[in-house]
């Protein structure tokens, strides 16, 4: 496979083994691997950190193996987002790996066609390897195309990525004009993404994805989502920086193999339907949180009146 491949490890050495072993069956001749360094205030992350170091080190194929590891831990936004800056700086494209997402083999071979394919088509941004339809078939083609860029799996290309900003520069104005209005006509859906940008923007969520979503939407970028799922984030336990509910439907989804050769969409339109379904089941607050929230609130009210 000529397509490169980033991996992007930390301290979950088994994981990382798994992810690693289906890499090896696609045998990139390239490998980008990005590593955090261990937590200063645990101590268990040192022996971790080397032992999923150690499993990138097995390459057995012929293969460029290039490494950047972090020498002070950077934390998820920072290590991630740097990490791929360094990768879209030597790379016109990647495909996107972190060590809790096992990929079917077939996944590689569907990145790497679609990469060719739309590699000048400035509308797509981003191509992910998940489908959270859950059987639901709308449409008779291999993929679909949508405005959430799942990255589970996922590959991009330099002339997409290099629209990233990790300090969302574009997001006052983008809160400020309503635009969010413009692509929602739930208000519900803009109070999730306007409450989720914020949050990001202000640096109290420590994640690089919103970022990369909001430049994608910023630009109507559109993603390419298959019509059968073809990752299966295995990390969803304690260890987990965002993925820590182990009863979560979205962890340990069955893989599936995608058919070949591809049937293309003829149209470049996104699914409106799959991504108010995607919006319903995939991005919304629980009730539980929602409750939190509000007691939270009156109890700093009450704290406040005191």
């Amino acid at each position: 496979m000529q397509t490169p491949v980033a991996l992007i490890i930390f301290n979950r050495p088994d994981t990382t083994a798994k992810v690693f072993a289906e890499i090896r069956r696609a045998r990139p001749s390239k490998l980008f691997v990005i590593a955090d360094a261990p937590r200063a205030n645990r101590p268990s992350d040192v022996e971790k950190c080397v032992a999923a170091r150690s499993i990138v080190e097995s390459v057995d194929w012929k293969c460029e193996v290039l490494t950047n590891y972090a020498e002070q831990n950077l934390g998820c936004q920072k290590r991630i987002s740097s990490g791929l800056n360094w990768v879209f700086s030597q790379s016109e494209q990647a495909i996107v790996l972190e060590d809790d997402c096992v990929p079917h083999l077939s996944f590689f071979r569907f990145c790497e066609e679609l990469l060719s394919r739309y590699q000048d088509d400035q509308r797509v941004m981003h191509i992910a390897g998940t489908n959270y339809q859950f059987g639901q078939q709308r449409f008779p083609y291999s993929y679909y195309f949508s405005r959430y860029n799942h990255c589970t799996g996922w590959a991009t290309w330099r002339r997409a990525w290099e629209h990233f900003d990790l300090d969302m520069k574009l997001w006052p104005e983008f809160r400020d004009r309503g635009l969010l209005s413009d692509l929602f006509s739930d208000a519900r859906a803009e109070a999730y993404w306007r409450r989720s940008f914020q949050l990001v923007y202000e640096k109290r969520i420590d994640s690089w994805a919103y970022c990369w979503t909001l430049a994608c939407w910023a630009r109507s970028g559109l993603t390419i989502l298959p019509n059968v799922n073809l990752i299966c984030n295995i990390g969803f336990d304690a260890d987990g920086s965002h993925t820590k509910n182990r009863r979560s439907r979205f962890g340990n989804i069955p893989l599936e193999e995608m058919t070949f050769p591809l049937q293309h969409p003829p149209f470049v339109i996104r699914d409106d339907k799959a991504d108010r379904y995607t919006q319903n089941n995939n991005f919304k607050r629980s009730l539980i949180a929602r409750i939190g929230s509000k007691v939270l609130h009156a109890a700093a009210a009450m704290k406040a009146r005191q």
